[in-house]
Order: structure tokens, then C-alpha cells, then sequence
């Protein structure tokens, strides 16, 4: 049922995606997007976007969905279901990950994990946490709990699921800027910011559609800070790896995969998260 127009769940997506990327361009500095310095003023002002949001769910929000639920309710911010949103979805993804994950078992990286000095020292890098938490967090706040809610006003699910990450993908066509900075030809640039759009376009599917079958915003979150981690896989270390290493290793991918497209469906069922937010937007 559409509970408001799509030009004004759309056209309020889009001044909210420009916000959120001219935040990051309002500090007048000449170092890269790494120096500590560019990372902190970026952190101030997405975070600053992040108190902004809310307002456009609230001011263009249909009043006969906020009768039903909170504000916080409507972004997925809630307690019944919380563990649940947290640990599978986060298990979910991991399965995904399972051949790259193999492939850190096998070389020892995984070892790292159990050790605290690994995690004081990654929660004391600014790089790792830009990467793995203020990233994720704003990202996901912005485009998921603060978007996603409006377009499901105005369109049913799936169409939402699908239209929400081109907003989240094309907002990641600044980096062309920063490229072309770093003295990155023009046609290198583009062809890599088009190969990031496809990936953060497919990401932002699988976000979108956790968020709105759970209805907690941790759900997406936590798998966006794990796919953050993990990283793209690395399909020539894999290719380099000797037989039968290898054979397994492609083997463990597929698995991977398959596992997660049979799973997904019933691991995501509403019911199992108390998300009494799916059926009001339906």
C-alpha cells in the first residue's frame, strides 16, 4: 500500500545520498582520503549527517506508519529480536565467506583473531576503525535505516530492496575524484569506480534486504563491518594455491555460495526477528 509518493520517498533519497557525499568534500584539505587528518574531519562530518537523517524520515514520513511505530522503531533500532538480527545474519555472511575463510585457516591468519594485541592494536588504528566501524555504521544508518523505510512507503519490497543500493552505489562515484587526484588516469579511474559500483550495488541488495526482513539495523551493519573485513576475495592467491589445496579450496567456495542462497530465505524469515515492521509496509 503506498503510504506516500514515490517523487517524495525518492526525490528525499536523493538530497540525502548528495548530502552525505558533499559532508565529506566541505573541509578544504589537500591530503589524500587516508591521512589521519582527512579521516578525522570525514568522521565529524558524517556524523553530523547521521543527526541530520532522521529528520527526513520523520518530516516526509506517512503519519499512519509513525502511529504504529516509533521513529527508532521504523530505522531498526529495537530490542525483540536484537541477538537473533545480530548473530545469524552475521553467520550468514560468514558462510558466504567460507572459501576465503578456508584459505585463512590454512595459511594461519586466522590465529590473529584469538589474540587480544591484535584487537587493541585494530581498535587504535584509524584506518581500521574508518573501515570496520564509523564506515558500516554511517553508511548503513544513512542509507538503510534512514532511506529504506521511505521507499517502502511508496513501493512494495522487492522494488525497494533493488532501488535503495543505487543510491548507496552511486554515492561511492566520489572516489573518482580522489583517484584522479593521486594521478590515476581518467579511463583507469572510471573503469575501477564502475567495477566498485557493481559490487557496492549487489552489496547493497543483500543490506537492504536484511534490514527489511529483520527490521533491525544491526543485521546490515554487521555484515557490512564482516564484508568490509574480508574484503574482495582474492581469486589469484586462490588460483596459485597447489593441487589438491586447490581443488578444495574452489570446492569450499561453491559450498559457500550454494549454502548461502538455500539459507538465505529461511534464516530471514520476519517471524524469527519479532519484525512487526514488514507487514505494516506491506
Amino acid at each position: 500500500m503506498e503510504l506516500i509518493s514515490p517523487t517524495k520517498s525518492v526525490g528525499s533519497c536523493l538530497v540525502l545520498s548528495i548530502i552525505y557525499v558533499a559532508s565529506l568534500y566541505v573541509w578544504s584539505s589537500k591530503e589524500k582520503r587516508d591521512h589521519p587528518t582527512t579521516i578525522l574531519k570525514r568522521f565529524l562530518s558524517v556524523f553530523l549527517v547521521m543527526t541530520i537523517s532522521p529528520l527526513f524520515l520523520y518530516i516526509f514520513s506517512s503519519q499512519n506508519l509513525l502511529s504504529r511505530v516509533t521513529l527508532w522503531e521504523a530505522m531498526g533500532f529495537r530490542r525483540d529480536g536484537a541477538y537473533v538480527a545480530f548473530f545469524i545474519p552475521l553467520t550468514l555472511t560468514a558462510l558466504l565467506f567460507l572459501g576465503p575463510i578456508s584459505m585463512q585457516v590454512y595459511s594461519g591468519v586466522w590465529k590473529l583473531y584469538f589474540r587480544p594485541t591484535y584487537w587493541l592494536s585494530s581498535f587504535s588504528d584509524i584506518l581500521w576503525l574508518r573501515n570496520h566501524v564509523v564506515a558500516p555504521l554511517s553508511e548503513e544508518f544513512t542509507f538503510r535505516a534512514c532511506m529504506l523505510p521511505l521507499l517502502l512507503q511508496s513501493f512494495t519490497p522487492t522494488v525497494a530492496i533493488f532501488l535503495v543500493p543505487l543510491f548507496f552505489a552511486v554515492a561511492h562515484f566520489h572516489h573518482i575524484i580522489e583517484r584522479l587526484r593521486s594521478g590515476m588516469d581518467v579511463k583507469t579511474a572510471v573503469t575501477i569506480s564502475c567495477f566498485q559500483f557493481s559490487y557496492t550495488y549487489i552489496f547493497g541488495i543483500y543490506s537492504a534486504y536484511l534490514f527489511t526482513k529483520t527490521g533491525h539495523f544491526i543485521a546490515p551493519f554487521v555484515a557490512h563491518a564482516f564484508c568490509n573485513h574480508m574484503g574482495f576475495p582474492d581469486l589469484v592467491e586462490l588460483s596459485s594455491q597447489p593441487n589438491p589445496k586447490k581443488r578444495l579450496l574452489q570446492l569450499l567456495y561453491v559450498v559457500g555460495l550454494v549454502s548461502w542462497i538455500v539459507l538465505l530465505p529461511i534464516a530471514t524469515k520476519p517471524t524469527m526477528y519479532a519484525n512487526p515492521l514488514y507487514d505494516h509496509y506491506l
